[in-house]
């Protein structure tokens, strides 16, 4: 096990002894308080949209099931296969959690997969392209889409997240809900609400932080079907960290026997639980997902000196080359530059009356898939406020051309 010894280097000690006086004693949220250098990842939030995208096989499949209950459990399916990127593997990189960069306001995140296949089942897939945009500062708010043209698949999402400190770890409540959109054969829409999971990181005090996933999320399709996951962690004397149970039923508000349920860890192996296995996951047994080697598909963006000066990498270069060298004086330098000019272009927007302005998205104060959506699972809040990506039929005509070419 970590000790504060091993994982703070000796001239950051004070500065990490404050900064855990800091989140002790805070009675706001913790995402604007300020973490000593080493602690940081030399990666922002606003590219952590990414990992909806990187199982882009299993989103690109979700329209190829039959029937409502294949694409139902496909999309439970995709959506665990999400959890490793988002949560463990950082800490099995660097050995421990790293706080992400805070994306200044209109940060911006573009990227694909699969934009140049050279298998013919590749080709056949189609392209999985992302848009992510910080579209609030305060509180920090990120919108993304990401969608598939070729395969008739899209989602829609954003996520802010409200921190509180509570024992020796803090809590990470998710604000946001994603929408993921099915086109099927005969041009109707099958629509998804997918609800975020709140997160505790442990490991605080030996300045080795994890993150764990606790209570409950929910997956409601509007044909009816219905999942709700079970996260667990491991506890004191039994059990296995990143653990889950998944149920998936035939009606709305989860009532009634489950048709079939999932049990394993969401960043390693889950299997179908009991007699009940759907008859097209013959081939593959009782598995349901197998995530225990560590294979994930990296996107594709442009390089650094052809991005425009708000794609993230671009924006965070200096901070990210100062913590990557272990040089975290230069990093906490950049970094204090970088805020220091984000306050003054704000002031002047104000004087001169010009309010920044989103690039891809539009705010709306409901989205009615949302409210048809939560009404049928139970799901609080009953309305949220949501972003629509305002590009998407011209998007979607470039990548389906280009495939073509």
């Amino acid at each position: 096990m970590s000790t504060e010894e091993e994982s703070v280097p000796t001239h950051q000690k004070s500065s990490w002894s404050s900064f855990l006086k800091s989140i002790a004693t805070f009675s706001g949220d913790l995402s604007s308080l300020t973490a000593p250098s080493f602690i940081l990842s030399p990666t922002s939030l606003c590219e952590f949209p990414s990992y909806w995208g990187e199982p882009y096989e299993e989103f690109s499949l979700i329209s190829k099931g039959k029937t409502e209950e294949e694409r139902t459990v496909l999309v439970l399916r995709w959506f665990i296969a999400t959890l490793k990127g988002q949560f463990t593997r950082r800490e099995t990189q660097t050995g421990s959690e790293k706080k992400p960069f805070n994306p200044i306001l209109g940060e911006l995140f573009l990227g694909s997969w699969n934009s140049h296949p050279q298998a013919d089942e590749k080709r056949e897939i189609g392209e999985v392209r992302l848009w992510a945009e910080q579209v609030s500062h305060h509180p920090p708010v990120s919108a993304y889409f990401l969608m598939n043209p070729k395969a008739g698949v899209s989602y829609q999402g954003h996520c802010a997240q409200k921190t509180s400190f509570s024992g020796k770890s803090v809590t990470v409540k998710q604000v946001g809900h994603g929408i993921l959109r099915v086109t099927l054969p005969d041009d109707s829409v099958e629509s998804y609400l997918i609800t975020l999971p709140k997160l505790r990181i442990e490991g605080l005090l030996m300045a080795s932080p994890y993150v764990e996933l606790t209570e409950n999320s929910f997956i409601q399709s509007s044909s009816g079907y219905n999942a709700v996951i079970e996260y667990k962690g491991k506890g004191y004397f039994s059990g296995k960290s990143h653990s889950f149970t998944a149920k998936i039923y035939d009606t709305p508000k989860s009532t009634g026997k489950p048709i079939y349920q999932i049990e394993g860890q969401w960043n390693g192996l889950s299997k179908f639980v009991g007699k009940e296995i759907p008859a097209y996951w013959k081939t593959e047994g009782d598995i349901f997902l197998d995530q225990t080697e560590e294979k994930h598909e990296v996107i594709e963006v442009e390089n650094l000196d052809k991005q425009g000066p708000l794609e993230s990498r671009n924006v965070w270069k200096d901070v990210a080359e100062g913590i990557r060298k272990g040089d975290f004086e230069s990093a906490s330098a950049a970094k204090s530059k970088l805020e220091k000019e984000q306050r003054a272009k704000r002031k002047k927007e104000i004087e001169d009356g010009t309010p920044w302005k989103m690039q891809y998205f539009n705010r709306v104060e409901s989205c009615k898939d949302y409210e048809k959506l939560a009404e049928m699972c139970g799901f609080s809040p009953s309305v949220e406020e949501a972003y629509y990506f305002n590009r998407e039929r011209e998007m979607a005509e470039e990548i389906l051309s280009r495939s073509k070419s």
